[in-house]
């Protein structure tokens, strides 16, 4: 497939106040849709005016849950120049997740063509602020008119967009994290990997009990054993024991971040000895007592680094870095939106000018 229809809105939106962004509330003139059926594959590929989307009351997504997404933006240099930030890889992730939910595979260089375009497109809509950004929305659904309890014959796969501000309005604060010893929120085997709503719906009942008790987010341990540290609700996480930076290991039950990843080559390019393993709490809470449990952080698309200042598990209160942003945690996210915003040298070749 080559073509991408064009369909222009022809009432354009007026813009927010780019000084008071809310994250996922206001959307960009256009976006893009695709279908795809067993006769014809993916096609008719368009960008048309945003709006809402025409759906059976029957469609497999909203009873059996058979829909993948992904999260990425787009950021405005010093020069007003626009770049995105590893853009293949959320592509090939979503993949990833498609396989696994039976959906059918999109090529990937046209899922960037055509994101490529609706940026252009809409680039007013990119933020200038410092700090701000174009929040990216790919996902798919299974839209085939059915309550057969089977995958999809019919998909929908779409692009939104909505500017947002920076993460943290009052600056980098370390936040509060709660070890979530009772509920499961996935196993080996099971959709963990995935970025798919299920996972998100399977952590909500954990969270707004954490939500009650002051902390910012749940750590879940793994379904099984329940001893072994997996990951923060919409983010990966860091553990800085001694000499040794500590992320779990990726065994199918949680996300590969994408800043994870690019977390593990930073850090591997500074010399640290960065270990991908299974970590129990057990082994953190003997750190902690011994003073090499130092510093933790969580990675993601939407905060880029979050630094934790305190982890309870249990009755047990674990403070780190005098409930300040850690050194460590620090230089990173400097790095990290220092090149996603153009201020800082990409030797590692992460960008990509929209043009």
């Amino acid at each position: 497939m080559s073509e991408i229809k064009i369909v222009r809105n022809t009432a354009p939106k007026q813009k927010p106040d780019e000084n008071n962004l809310v994250f996922g509330k206001y959307f960009t003139d256009h976006m893009f849709e695709m279908d795809w059926n067993q006769q014809q594959g993916w096609h008719d590929a368009r960008i048309v005016p945003y709006g809402p989307l025409e759906l059976s009351p029957a469609c497999t997504c909203l009873h059996y849950g058979q829909e993948t997404f992904e999260g990425m933006k787009a950021y405005r240099n010093p020069h007003g120049e626009i770049y995105l930030f590893r853009p293949m890889e959320n592509f090939k992730r979503l993949n990833r997740s498609n396989e696994r939910l039976c959906i059918p595979q999109i090529d990937e260089e046209f899922a960037l063509k055509a994101l490529l375009e609706l940026i252009k497109m809409d680039k007013d809509w990119v933020p200038h602020t410092e700090g701000t950004s174009l929040y990216i929305r790919p996902f798919v659904i299974g839209t085939e008119p059915s309550l057969g309890a089977h995958s999809s014959s019919e998909y929908k796969f779409l692009i939104i967009m909505c500017p947002v501000g920076a993460y943290y309005a009052t600056g980098l604060n370390p936040v509060s994290i709660f070890v979530e010893n009772e509920y499961v929120r996935a196993v080996r085997g099971g959709m963990g990997f995935a970025k798919t709503g299920g996972n998100y719906a399977a952590s909500l009942k954990a969270q707004d009990v954490a939500a009650e008790e002051g902390f910012s987010q749940v750590l879940w341990l793994d379904g099984v054993e329940r001893k072994y540290i997996e990951e923060v609700g919409a983010m990966n996480v860091f553990f800085v024991l001694g000499d040794e930076v500590v992320t779990p290991a990726l065994q199918g039950s949680i996300l590969p971040g994408i800043t994870r990843k690019s977390v593990i080559e930073l850090l591997s390019s500074w010399g640290y000895k960065v270990s991908e393993r299974r970590l129990s709490v057990d082994e953190l809470l003997e750190a902690y007592k011994k003073g090499n449990f130092t510093e933790m952080f969580g990675s993601g698309t939407a905060a880029v680094i979050s630094p934790v200042g305190l982890l309870r598990y249990k009755d047990i209160d674990m403070k780190l870095s005098d409930g300040k942003i850690g050194e460590l945690s620090q230089r990173l996210y400097d790095e990290l939106t220092g090149i996603q915003w153009g201020k800082c040298p990409d030797p590692f070749g992460w960008t990509m000018k929209v043009e």
